[in-house]
């Protein structure tokens, strides 16, 4: 390319600077738009966790629903069900609200089912609602995620929280790569937990061989433990952002996993309940288990944050 051509790309790369910086404002304009949306829509999620946790009954007509064809019932298979459903009644009292909601959601879902172990499923069942928070105006992008819990016997807190903080503007050392506002970074909380209910630790016994004498004896350590509960203490994020290999595909997953919980699961959490929206996701894969060209793929590693899409929910 001649000098004067390569002159006239170079006001073209400032110009597309310049773009990059308004597509920012957009973006963050886009945030306000959420929040705004989100008070309208935390009527709807507040009543439906009345409905989960008993709070609240809904009427007959709350609870009519037009079955697709597909999904109308022959006249054997709605007698079956009504057989089964009389059988239950005799045998137990119609239980209150809709038990272990939000596990059976934890469970339907590959990302969160990765996390859940056994020891953590009877805490869930204690989880009657997550909320999402998004930042005042004025303050930093952030959203923070709201765990609910009835009193239980694991831990004292009635929420646990998690918060992602995130940034809509050009890297100033790559401008064109901005893509949409990225997750930096991650805050939890302490868990209160109860005397011997902590799941993210466990005990174990060590034999160890004196030197000198050769008698062995038996010391018992308290080390880190597989659970869930780990969501809520996120590796800390120095500030020259430097991370190991290992604190670095931790990040990467968790920004993924409070991603999919804000833009997927508590919009949509009755039908994750119910199975309906893991066969809407399934859609998105091609036969070869591809992924489509259009959808977002996740974070390889910290230093390539999660772009955010606001209109794909």
């Amino acid at each position: 390319m001649d000098p004067l051509g390569r002159r006239r790309v170079n006001a073209l790369k400032n110009l597309q600077v310049k773009c990059a910086h308004i597509e920012a404002k957009f973006y963050e304009e886009v945030h306000e738009l959420e929040r705004k949306y989100a008070a309208l829509y935390q009527p709807l999620f507040d009543k439906r966790s009345d409905i989960v946790k008993a709070a609240y009954e809904p009427t007959d007509e709350e609870c009519e629903w037009k079955a697709d064809e597909e999904e109308e019932l022959t006249d054997e298979m709605k007698e079956k069900a009504k057989l089964e459903e009389e059988k239950k009644d005799e045998e137990k009292e119609d239980p209150k609200g809709i038990p272990e909601f939000w596990l059976t959601v934890f469970k339907n879902v590959d990302l969160l089912s990765d996390m859940l172990q056994e020891h953590d499923e009877p805490i869930l069942k204690h989880l009657q609602d997550i909320k999402v928070k998004f930042s005042d105006p004025g303050q930093p992008m952030s959203f923070t995620l709201e765990f609910q819990f009835e009193p239980n016997d694991f831990f004292t807190n009635t929420v646990l929280t998690k918060t992602y903080k995130m940034r809509s503007e050009p890297d100033e050392n790559d401008p064109f790569s901005f893509d949409g506002p990225e997750i930096m970074s991650c805050t939890g909380c302490t868990i209160e937990w109860t005397k011997g209910k902590n799941v993210t630790l466990k005990t174990i016994k060590k034999k160890q061989k004196h030197k000198g004498r050769g008698t062995v004896r038996t010391v018992t350590k308290t080390v880190p433990n597989d659970s869930f509960f780990n969501f809520f203490t996120p590796p800390e994020v120095p500030e020259n952002g430097e991370l190991d290999e290992d604190s670095e595909a931790i990040l990467a997953a968790d920004f993924e996993i409070g991603h999919f919980i804000r833009e997927r699961i508590v919009p949509r959490a009755v039908l994750y309940f119910t199975g309906e929206a893991i066969e809407d996701d399934d859609d998105d894969y091609d036969e070869e288990g591809e992924e489509a060209d259009d959808e977002v793929k996740p974070p390889k590693n910290y230093h390539r944050p999660l772009k955010l899409t606001f209109w794909k929910l």
